[in-house]
């Protein structure tokens, strides 16, 4: 997998969750508990500097966990760091932004 870039953190259970940026397939990656389980965030360029970020998902048996949190952050460093705008389709991404309001996200928002 392309990693362009990777952000670390850790979940309550003291785990290491590693988010994977998959530039080619345009997603996010938490790979859980070594195992074929992931959790994505997936995204499509929908102008040259613009991004729709689209959709998160994160298998039933690891809901809860603050594991979308993870890839949330960092679609929306993604967007910062290479001064992309966002359209805010994922209800998830948008409950992030809410609840995370960070000045440098809402310049790169759509509204």
């Amino acid at each position: 997998m392309a990693q362009a870039a990777q952000a670390n953190a850790f979940d309550a259970n003291n785990t290491q969750i590693q988010v994977e940026h998959d530039k080619k397939r345009r997603q996010f990656v938490i790979r859980l508990n070594g195992s074929h389980d992931r959790a994505v965030l997936l995204y499509e360029y929908v102008g040259k500097k613009t991004v729709d970020l689209q959709h998160t998902e994160v298998p039933d048996a690891y809901r809860g966990r603050g594991i979308a949190k993870h890839l949330a952050k960092a679609a929306m460093d993604f967007v910062v760091e290479e001064d992309l705008k966002a359209h805010l389709t994922c209800w998830y991404i948008q409950k992030y932004v809410k609840e995370n309001p960070q000045p440098q996200y809402f310049e790169h928002i759509y509204q």
